[in-house]
C-alpha cells in the first residue's frame, strides 16, 4: 500500500493539534525513522522529553533488528538464510521468526489458503516482470506455483521450520510490518509510556491510551471514492489498510505487490480494505486476507474474531462493512455515522 506524504502528513498533524489543548503536564515528542521499506512515526506523550526521546530511538532500533531478521531483500537476513536452507531440512529459526510464520499459517488456515505467504516466488517473479527483467512466461508461473501452500511449511516447536516442496519460499510482506509495529508498542510499555501513536508508513497504525483531552485517537481511513470520510478511534488496538498498486490492476504488463495463490497473478481489484483488530500484527495479515477474499466471505472471517471490523470500500463509492464489536464512523457534514454492516453468510 503506498501512501501519499500529504495523507501522513495530514494525519500526524491532526494528532498534534487534537491535542494541544491540553498538554500541560505532558510533552508531545514526535518522532520518525525509514526502515523496513517505509517511514515509521512515533507521537508520543510524557512529563519527560528525554525520557520519552529514548524509549523511542530503542523501539526504532527493534524495527531495524526485526527487518535484519525478516527482510527478504537483505542476504544475510534469518528469512533469506531459511529460504536457501529449509529444503527438506528443518531448520532453527529466531523467536521473532518462528511466530511470525505460525502467526501467518493462522490466517491461512482461517482463510482456506487465501492468505498464504508461501508466494515469494511469484511475488518475485512478478516483480522482474514489471522491471522489465524478464517477459511473462505461462510455464515459469506454472512451475513456481507448484510450491505454493501454506500446507508445506513444517512447524517444529519450539523454534525449527521445514519447508516441503524444492523451491518453496516465504514473503512477509503482508504480517512484518504489523509485527514491528506491536513490537514497538511492547517497548514503549516497558518504558512507562502509555499515550502514544504508532504509524507504519500510513498503512499500519496502533493507538496506545489516548492523546491529552481526548478519549482516542481518530484516525480518518483510505477512501479511493472520496465521498464516504470513514474513521475509527483508536485505543489499544490497531487499523490497517491493503489495497493493490494502482498501476497495476488492469494493465497486461503490470504487477502489483499482492498475489492471489489460487491464480499465481496480481490481485485486480480497485477496492481499500481497512481492519481494526487487536493487535498491528492481526489487522496487517487481515487487511490483506480481507482483499483476497471479498466482503461476502470476509465478513464471516470478521464475524468470527474477537473485536474486529473491516470496511471495503470501492472507488465508485460503495461500502461494505463487518463488524464483531468496533465501529468504524462515516463524517458527513461534521457528524459522525455509523457505518452499516453485512450480516455474516450463514
Amino acid at each position: 500500500m503506498r501512501w501519499s506524504k500529504r495523507l501522513i502528513s495530514s494525519l500526524v498533524l491532526s494528532v498534534l493539534a487534537a491535542a494541544l489543548a491540553d498538554s500541560q503536564s505532558l510533552t508531545l515528542v514526535h518522532k520518525k525513522k525509514y526502515v523496513m521499506g517505509t517511514v515509521f512515526e512515533v507521537v508520543a506523550y510524557h512529563d519527560s522529553p528525554t525520557h520519552a526521546s529514548n524509549a523511542i530511538d530503542e523501539a526504532f532500533q527493534e524495527i531495524a533488528r526485526l527487518d535484519s531478521i525478516m527482510s527478504n531483500y537483505k542476504s544475510d537476513s534469518d528469512l533469506s538464510r531459511l529460504n536457501r536452507t529449509a529444503h527438506f531440512h528443518a531448520e532453527s529459526v529466531s523467536p521473532d521468526l518462528y511466530r511470525v510464520i505460525e502467526t501467518s499459517l493462522r490466517y491461512s488456515k482461517l482463510s482456506d489458503g487465501e492468505f498464504d505467504i508461501t508466494v515469494g516466488p511469484l511475488v518475485n517473479f512478478w516483480k522482474s516482470v514489471i522491471r522489465g527483467e524478464r517477459s511473462r512466461s505461462p510455464g515459469d508461473e506454472a512451475n513456481l506455483r507448484k510450491c505454493v501452500g501454506y500446507n508445506k511449511i513444517v512447524l517444529l516447536p519450539p523454534d525449527r521450520i521445514e519447508f516441503r516442496c524444492p523451491s518453496l519460499q516465504i514473503d512477509l510482506g503482508a504480517i512484518g510490518k504489523g509485527y514491528a509495529v506491536d513490537r514497538v508498542v511492547a517497548i514503549l510499555r516497558s518504558h512507562g509510556i502509555s499515550k502514544a501513536l504508532v504509524n507504519a508508513g500510513g498503512s499500519t497504525i496502533y493507538g496506545m491510551g489516548f492523546p491529552p483531552g481526548e478519549s482516542a485517537w481518530r484516525v480518518r481511513l483510505r477512501d479511493p471514492s472520496g465521498k464516504n470520510n470513514p474513521e475509527v478511534l483508536l485505543s489499544e488496538n490497531s487499523v490497517s489498510t491493503s489495497e493493490q498498486t494502482a498501476s497495476s490492476l488492469f494493465g497486461d504488463n503490470q504487477a502489483g505487490h499482492i498475489i492471489d495463490p489460487q491464480n499465481g497473478e496480481p490481485v485486480k481489484t480497485a477496492i481499500a480494505v481497512t481492519v481494526l483488530a487487536q493487535t498491528a500484527t492481526d489487522s496487517d495479515a487481515l487487511s490483506t486476507t480481507l482483499l483476497l477474499l471479498g466482503p461476502q466471505k470476509g465478513s464471516a472471517v470478521v464475524k468470527g474474531i474477537s473485536e474486529a471490523a473491516a470496511i471495503w470500500i470501492a472507488p465508485s463509492g460503495q461500502v461494505e462493512t463487518a463488524s464483531s464489536g468496533p465501529r468504524i464512523s462515516f463524517v458527513r457534514e461534521g457528524h459522525p455515522q455509523i457505518a452499516r454492516e453485512r450480516k455474516a453468510d450463514k
